[in-house]
């Protein structure tokens, strides 16, 4: 039973108190023996009525008091549970915070990072602009750049560095493709091309200009047939950009890469130069696959003629040695009879010993008797 039907009944109990209460007061009026008839049964019923009410109020009371405990414990539960969970959101916030806290200081450090790498970079575009602001420091770039690409690619009998030809002039390097020589220069006028891509189209027709006079320069000075050049020089551009303005670059004289070809002059970035060498290099090896297998056919000469000197030597020998054979066999032929000879004068040789030796013992015999003959 809830605590509302509780209540409930109380209400009740109160309403019928006062409805009896107040029919008590109206019939004090009637005659006194029904009254107190009256007075009796209600006496009777309130006391059955309290009795039972009594009742009802202890169950009540044990209910109330038995719900109270469970509402008691299902709230020191909840407490409980919320102190828990309370606890454990504290928790999280204070993990969550540190990690925020972490989160930001790490986020403070790599924007000084970033901030230090936009100063040094700021710092490396000044120096490069300052390098690229003279014609001499910008040659100087190219040709470092131009060294590091050579020596990655070529041995080093394949390149050379500051090649002085007889008319003064001094490429920055040759590449010796054989017997033949090839002239790279290295110091494209990459101002001009700093100014297209600052001013735009209105500087493109001196960017122009000043690449054809560089490209007849090369052209008059570095292709040298009669010191053993190519008919072909290479014009070293130093930036990948600048490469891709001299190709797109046209004027009335037409296109600037056209005018190159014209003049035997090749331009080429650090990638295309990358190419071309990769190419040079394997002419490189195959000339000295040509010269080695030169050296193996003269090798290969000498060893033939040695092998004829053999020949002749094995002839003589072999002449000598059939002369000695003969002469072998003669010798042999010529001892046989002498043997021969030898066994035939054999008997005769015993027979003469053997009259020797009988001569020789009648000898003494015959002395004998004459010294006795002479004795008589």
């Amino acid at each position: 039973m809830s605590v509302v039907g509780i209540v409930v009944v109380v209400v009740v109990a109160i309403f019928a108190a006062s409805i009896l209460g107040a029919w008590l007061r109206g019939g004090t009026s009637g005659p006194q023996g029904d009254s107190k008839a009256v007075r009796e049964d209600v006496q009777r019923m309130l006391t059955t009525q309290a009795q039972g009410f009594a009742a009802q109020m202890g169950q009540l009371t044990q209910l109330v008091s038995q719900q109270l405990s469970e509402v008691r414990r299902d709230l020191e539960q909840g407490v409980t549970s919320a102190s828990q969970i309370t606890n454990d959101a504290q928790r999280d916030m204070t993990e969550q915070l540190r990690s925020s806290t972490d989160v930001l200081n790490r986020l403070n450090q790599h924007l000084g990072e970033v901030q230090q790498s936009g100063r040094e970079l700021t710092q490396a575009a000044q120096t490069m602009q300052a390098v690229l602001g003279g014609p001499k420091s910008r040659g100087v770039l190219g040709e470092a750049q131009l060294e590091s690409l050579l020596a990655d690619v070529l041995p080093k009998s394949g390149y050379e560095f500051e090649h002085e030809f007889s008319n003064g002039a001094t490429a920055t390097a040759v590449l010796h493709a054989g017997r033949k020589l090839v002239a790279i220069d290295a110091e494209f006028p990459l101002d001009a091309c700093r100014k297209v891509v600052e001013k735009g189209e209105e500087a493109r027709g001196e960017f122009a200009v000043a690449v054809r006079k560089h490209v007849d320069a090369i052209a008059e000075t570095y292709i040298l047939p009669y010191e053993g050049t190519l008919d072909l020089a290479l014009m070293f551009v130093p930036s990948e950009s600048a490469f891709l303005e001299l190709l797109l670059t046209e004027d009335e004289q037409g296109r600037l890469d056209d005018y190159c070809r014209q003049k035997h002059v090749l331009p080429v970035s650090p990638n295309s130069l990358h190419a071309y060498l990769g190419a040079i290099l394997i002419g490189l090896k195959g000339m000295e696959f040509e010269e080695n297998a030169k050296r193996m056919l003269a090798s290969l000469d000498s060893v033939k003629k040695e092998f004829e000197q053999f020949g002749q030597v094995h002839e003589e020998l072999g002449s000598r040695l059939q002369q000695v054979r003969d002469t072998y066999e003669e010798a042999s032929r010529q001892l046989a009879g002498a043997q021969t000879a030898l066994n035939a004068a054999a008997p005769e040789e015993a027979a003469a010993e053997e009259e020797t030796e009988e001569s020789e013992e009648a000898a003494p015999a015959t002395v004998s008797v004459e010294a006795s003959n002479n004795g008589a």
